[in-house]
C-alpha cells in the first residue's frame, strides 16, 4: 500500500530525514515510533505530498506521491500533531467546510459528520474555541475520517490526552483496521503502538533503525516483585523461574514465561506475601538504545 524508496529531506547541511525504505502493507497498522525531533513528522509530511523530497520517491496505492498530490489527498486522512478549526465555529460547521475540500453533496456530508460525530463521542453545539484538548483531537480525528480514506495517517493523536481520551483512540483505530483501512501511526509512546500496532519502525536522527513486528522488541517477561519481609533468601527462592537481580527492595525476574502465578504461589508458601507483583513494559529509551546498539 506504501512504498517509500531513498527518501530524503534536507534543509541547508540538516538531513531531516536519511534514506529511508519502508513498505506498508494494504491493512496495516504501523507503528513509527521516535523521540521528539528524529524527523517522524517530517516523514508524514512527504508521505502526504506536503514537502517535496530532496530525493527519493513514494508511492501509496500505486499512485506517485510528488507528481499526483491531489490524487492522494482524495484516498489518504490525516490528523496532526497541533490540529487547528475554527474557534467560532461548532464542531459540526468545521466539518460541513472540509468536506467542500472533497466535493460532497451537502446531504452526503451531513450524513457522514454525523456517523462520525458519534463514533468520536462529540455530541455538542459548543463553538471549538471553548472545546479542551481531547476534544479537539476528537475532532481531528473525525476529520481525518471524513473522506472515508483507505490511509489514515496520525501524528502523536494520544499526544496530552487523559486515559479515557487514550482508549477511544485505540478503540477507533481498531475499528478503522476492521473496516481495512491502512494506518500510519506516529508516536513516542511504546505503550501507545503496542496496543494497536502489528509492525514498529523506530526513527532515530532521521534514520529508520530497525523495523520489526511489535512482539519482536521484547524477548521474554520481565516482571516485577515486591515481597514483604525483603530478605537474602528470595534470590535462591526464586531462582528457578529465570534470571533474578534485585534493586531497592524489588526483584527484577527475567523469564521465558508469564510465571507470576507460580512466583505468588512459591512466596505465600514459604510464608512472604505480596506489595506487588506485574510485567514491566520495556521502555522506549531501552528500546532506543537496543536499536541503535544493533545498528553500531
Amino acid at each position: 500500500m506504501i512504498e517509500v524508496e531513498n527518501l530524503s529531506k534536507v534543509y541547508g547541511k540538516f538531513k531531516a530525514l536519511d534514506g529511508l525504505n519502508l513498505t506498508i502493507e494494504e491493512n496495516e497498522v504501523f507503528g513509527f515510533l521516535g523521540p521528539n525531533g528524529s524527523g517522524k513528522t517530517t516523514t508524514i509530511n512527504l508521505l502526504m505530498g506536503m514537502l517535496q523530497p530532496t530525493e527519493g520517491r513514494v508511492s501509496i496505492a500505486g499512485i506517485d506521491v510528488v507528481r499526483h498530490p491531489r490524487e492522494i489527498k482524495k484516498i489518504c486522512g490525516y490528523l496532526p500533531e497541533n490540529v487547528g478549526f475554527y474557534d467560532n465555529m461548532s464542531a459540526k460547521s468545521n466539518l460541513l467546510y472540509f468536506s467542500e475540500f472533497y466535493r460532497m453533496s451537502k446531504n452526503e456530508a451531513l450524513s457522514r459528520i454525523n456517523e462520525l460525530l458519534e463514533l468520536v463521542e462529540l455530541d455538542t453545539d459548543k463553538k471549538v474555541g471553548e472545546f479542551s484538548k481531547g476534544m479537539k483531537q476528537r475532532l481531528g480525528m473525525a476529520q481525518a475520517l471524513l473522506n472515508d480514506p483507505e490511509v489514515i495517517f496520525l501524528d502523536e493523536p494520544t499526544s496530552g490526552l487523559d486515559p479515557q481520551g487514550a482508549r477511544l483512540f485505540r478503540k477507533i483505530i481498531r475499528e478503522q483496521k476492521k473496516e481495512g483501512k491502512t494506518i500510519f501511526f506516529s508516536s513516542h509512546i511504546l505503550s501507545e503502538v503496542r496496543d494497536v500496532c502489528e509492525t514498529v519502525g523506530i526513527l532515530y536522527r532521521g534514520k529508520l533503525i530497525t523495523k520489526r513486528k511489535i512482539d519482536e522488541f521484547s524477548s521474554g517477561y520481565r516482571i516485577l516483585v515486591q515481597p514483604e519481609p525483603f530478605d537474602d533468601n528470595l534470590m535462591d527462592l526464586l531462582s528457578e523461574f529465570g534470571e533474578i537481580s534485585m534493586s531497592d527492595r524489588m526483584i527484577l525476574i527475567t523469564s521465558e514465561r508469564d510465571c507470576r502465578l507460580e512466583v505468588s504461589k512459591k512466596l505465600f508458601e514459604n510464608g512472604y506475601y505480596l506489595k506487588e507483583l506485574y510485567i514491566k513494559d520495556i521502555d522506549l529509551e531501552e528500546v532506543y538504545m537496543k536499536a541503535i546498539g544493533l545498528e553500531e
